[in-house]
């Protein structure tokens, strides 16, 4: 396992930014209906909290992606202050007919509607009528609809046209989807929380096990692995746990003896932060689960985050 897997497995997990103190709210009726059925990965954040988690802002600070920048720029050209005005954001890749992946935001939180179309007006920007909804472009090419006077839907125009129809009955949504909605079930209480599907899943354990994914091994395990779920909190220190998901146990053991052979490898030559991060990690396996946890103060965190290793894995 290179010497780099942890760092770049968290990265990969935790896909935008990490996670906040507090209970983030189970994914609310109006974004499951606007969200298509072929759902690739949903997260959900608590927004709101973001900014009163030190440990969290340093993260996001460091590992912010250029997607969300956008996002923040664009929030901010339509009159939503996202420090304040958003509780929640959830983003949700899906595919579609032809195989390819796009991917929608939804916000929700405590913005005037009324106070957002007016400066859409002032701005003499004019909304296209699709179906039964009004979308509004945003900066960077973005465009935005509102499902409700507390929700927002925003991404580039041809998802939210896409989320649109799904709304509207012309296509499946997310509750059609028992698999991934099985999954949420298993983390919606969580600060963080994220479900991804098989192909997913099997794309993201190939990048997190480095050199352990050319073993024969993995080969018998990968085509096995049906989803994944992860939270993170960051209330007591940081605590990071993800479900891979498999259908019996002899697959999820496998799973569980590459991850525990690739971190001993890897401790008996590793130094000072990296040492700290993999001390940090157990891997275990129960029914058809694997089960990777992560806990460790905010101090050696925020170690972890400021060292050359993490900011080369980062990039």
């Amino acid at each position: 396992m290179r010497h780099s897997t942890f760092f770049r497995f968290l990265l990969i997990s935790t896909f935008f930014f990490g996670g906040i103190a507090a209970q983030a709210a189970p994914l609310a009726s109006a974004a499951r209906t606007a969200i298509p059925a072929e759902i690739q990965q949903i997260i959900e954040v608590d927004y709101r909290r973001l900014n009163a988690s030190p440990a969290a802002m340093a993260l996001k600070a460091r590992v912010m992606p250029e997607q969300l920048q956008q996002l923040e720029t664009s929030l901010r050209s339509v009159g939503i202050q996202p420090e304040s005005d958003i509780e929640t954001l959830t983003f949700a890749s899906f595919r579609t007919a032809n195989k390819s992946l796009r991917m929608v935001g939804i916000a929700q939180g405590d913005f005037s509607t009324q106070k957002i179309l007016l400066r859409m007006k002032k701005q003499k920007i004019v909304p296209e009528k699709y179906r039964t909804a009004l979308i509004y472009p945003m900066g960077g090419g973005s465009a935005m609809t509102l499902l409700d006077n507390s929700t927002m839907l925003f991404g580039e125009p041809r998802a939210v046209k896409a989320a649109v129809r799904a709304r509207d009955g012309e296509a499946p949504t997310l509750n059609s989807n028992g698999r991934m909605t099985d999954l949420i079930s298993g983390v919606d209480s969580g600060t963080v929380w994220s479900v991804l599907d098989a192909e997913g899943t099997q794309n993201m354990m190939h990048s997190a096990l480095g050199e352990a994914s050319g073993l024969a091994e993995y080969e018998v395990v990968r085509k096995r692995l049906l989803g994944s779920r992860y939270s993170m909190d960051f209330s007591n220190g940081v605590n990071f746990d993800m479900d891979v998901i498999t259908p019996d146990t002899f697959s999820a053991a496998t799973l569980s003896a590459l991850f525990q052979a690739g971190i001993l490898y890897r401790k008996s030559s590793a130094r000072g932060v990296e040492r700290i991060a993999l001390d940090s990690m157990a891997v275990n396996s129960s029914s058809g689960n694997t089960r990777v946890h992560f806990k460790t103060d905010d101090k050696n965190f925020e170690s972890l985050i400021q060292s050359d290793l993490f900011a080369a894995v980062a990039k």
